[in-house]
């Protein structure tokens, strides 16, 4: 039986259940959040800014769109999710709806309601501006210094078949629900005599886990995801800024950054073998760094693939229950089973535990970067492969098409989402019409 360092109660998974109780083993204590080297953040952020991956790899998007095996399933999402996409886009201008009590904190009041409209965590931290991508900059209101951090818990038995269509369907549900549950939480805390400004995920406009294990909702996992008490990697993040009076929380030290290094199932069972096993510091954080180039193509073509989050045992198992059984044993529940591991890819067949499929070099052979870097990169190469063509047919193909490449939004979501000369209120091309010059930019 291993030394327990400490124990972390966490409040029920709904509003009046019982807490849960998680024991951390001593040798998985490390410190409360993520390792960081502050000064290292802070110079990145100023001189590398994050930017968002719908403008940084426009290219991927575009071309999701071409190879993707569930386009039906993610068009009728697009469709039903669109409404709270653009509420969220316009929640920031939005006044309060009444006046504040003066000096009262709010916190409970924000956390309870939460939890009512179906969060199953709830925490409060500072907005890190060190975050935020840099093409929404200027939209982020910054004078809204609070972050309500939320967790909505994504489907478990549809979760366990990915990568499917079903496990892809629980996670744009879980999106909608949660887009859903934001706009009455923002009209909420409005209606207390503050400001609320939505951070929807399909909208993004920063990267969200910091702020989720500052506010102590949980820890960076292996998988490059959040892993939360209740649901591992089966959550599905999102943040509200506000001006309200509240108590921020406190991240804790869940055992999460020495535990993924003992795991280690994720790494292994990644069939782009894009999880590295080794932590390295990125930006002034110490994590385990995604290698997306041997991620994309696999989520591409195989509904959103997903196994990371599938085959991880806090999803799985939760917690409580990975942690009683390795303080007991030493051992990873689940480890080593088909229960856990075993997957099926669509056409490759089922891959149990040491077994993973086999994608030749051109697999992974896919548009990167922005649409018009693609482009470039694209004329680079077939003058260097040789071609027929005259200088004057190239540069008059390629000129086209960085035309288009360079007319089109920066942010796909913004061309998913909005129509940029209808104020948001219409519908793009990008999944919901027919473009026959679509393909060809690719």
């Amino acid at each position: 039986m291993l030394k327990i360092g400490h124990y972390v109660d966490r409040p029920g998974k709904e509003l009046g259940s019982a807490q849960i109780t998680i024991p951390v083993p001593e040798d998985l204590e490390t410190v409360p959040g993520i390792p960081q080297r502050p000064s290292e953040v802070d110079w990145y952020s100023k001189e590398y800014p994050l930017e968002s991956h719908n403008v940084e790899n426009r290219a991927y998007r575009q071309w999701v769109d071409t190879v993707t095996d569930i386009r039906g399933l993610r068009m009728e999402h697009e469709k039903l999710n669109r409404e709270s996409v653009i509420a969220a886009r316009a929640s920031g201008d939005l006044e309060p709806t009444a006046r504040p009590v003066e000096g009262m904190d709010v916190t409970l009041q924000i956390k309870n309601k939460a939890r009512s409209l179906g969060f199953g965590e709830v925490g409060i931290t500072e907005m890190n501006m060190r975050y935020v991508f840099a093409a929404k900059k200027d939209w982020v209101k910054a004078e809204l210094l609070h972050a309500v951090c939320v967790i909505m818990e994504q489907d478990y038995e549809d979760t366990q078949s990915a990568p499917s269509g079903p496990a892809e369907s629980a996670a744009l549900d879980c999106y909608r629900r949660e887009g859903a549950a934001a706009v009455e939480l923002a009209d909420f805390i409005r209606g207390l005599g503050y400001r609320a400004q939505i951070h929807s995920p399909n909208d993004a406009s920063c990267a969200a886990i910091p702020m989720m294990v500052a506010a102590g909702l949980g820890q960076l996992g292996a998988n490059g995801q959040l892993l939360s008490p209740y649901f591992g990697s089966r959550a599905r993040i999102m943040m509200i800024t506000t001006d309200a009076v509240v108590t921020h929380d406190e991240p804790i030290d869940y055992g999460i950054h020495a535990w993924c290094q003992i795991c280690q199932v994720c790494v292994n069972r990644c069939p782009g073998r894009a999880l590295m096993k080794d932590k390295v510091w990125w930006r002034g954080v110490e994590k385990n760094k995604l290698v997306a180039k041997r991620c994309r193509p696999v989520m591409g073509r195989y509904a959103a693939c997903g196994i990371c989050q599938k085959v991880c045992p806090i999803q799985k198992y939760g917690m409580k229950a990975v942690f009683e059984h390795y303080a007991a044993t030493e051992e990873v529940l689940g480890k080593g089973t088909d229960d856990l591991e075993g997957y099926t890819i669509p056409g490759q067949g089922y891959f149990g535990p040491g077994q993973l499929p086999h994608f030749d070099a051109e697999f992974f052979d896919i548009p990167q970067g922005r649409l018009e870097e693609y482009v470039m990169e694209r004329l680079k190469e077939k003058i260097k492969n040789g071609t027929d063509e005259e200088p004057e047919q190239l540069a008059q193909s390629f000129g086209r098409q960085m035309v288009r490449a360079v007319g089109r939004p920066a942010d796909f979501m913004e061309e998913l989402y909005f129509n940029p000369e209808a104020d948001g209120a219409l519908p793009s091309r990008s999944y919901f019409q027919d473009e026959p010059e679509f393909e060809e930019d690719l």
